[in-house]
């Protein structure tokens, strides 16, 4: 599996400031990132991964999506720009087995050359170049500081307007409430 070891040698070869942050508590996914290390949502963000079947005839493919923490884009505003017939949300096992990171810890960076990596725009928008940002490293404990554009660049990220993501803290406190 890859880790935070992997991600920090290659961003030494780049010689790209980073930094490795031990979090204070284990994390099970990307989303909890921004109450572990005290930071708003936006500074933090989640690589969703999702199959896709093409629209014209080819195998089935996975892409990732480099959203704000605590966003899960809509399948169907992924259809567009990944010139899909259907996408859905990648089954863990998939997921482990093509990038080699643990499914909900996944890295924007190191993953496959043939894997598209999509990057919400509103992530780009509200970040300025300079800013830090915080994303996994496939471990539970660590976390990858690395500048906005440092990032994006070395992903090799396409910026894809996805206007119908949904926040999913909002998703939950909606289903909460009607339970009450």
């Amino acid at each position: 599996m890859k880790d935070a070891l992997a991600i920090h040698r290659m961003l030494l070869e780049r010689e790209t400031l980073h930094e490795i942050v031990r979090l204070p508590r284990a994390i099970s996914n990307a989303d909890e990132l921004p109450k572990t290390l005290g930071l708003p949502a936006k500074h933090c963000l989640a690589t969703r991964v999702y199959e896709v079947d093409p629209a014209t005839h080819g195998e089935r493919y996975l892409a990732a999506v480099v959203v704000t923490a605590g966003v899960r884009p809509k399948a169907d505003t992924l259809l567009g720009p990944l010139g899909a017939r259907t996408v859905r949300p990648a089954p863990a096992d998939a997921v482990n087995a093509a990038t080699a990171y643990c499914a909900e810890l996944v890295a924007p960076l190191l993953l496959p050359e043939d894997m598209p990596v999509l990057i919400e725009q509103r992530a780009i928008d509200t970040l300025y170049g300079d800013h830090v940002v915080y994303t996994t490293t496939g471990e539970s404990r660590t976390a990858l500081g690395i500048r906005a554009l440092d990032l994006f660049a070395l992903c090799g990220g396409k910026p894809v307007d996805l206007p119908s993501t949904t926040p999913m803290l909002r998703r939950a406190r909606a289903r909460r409430s009607a339970v009450k």
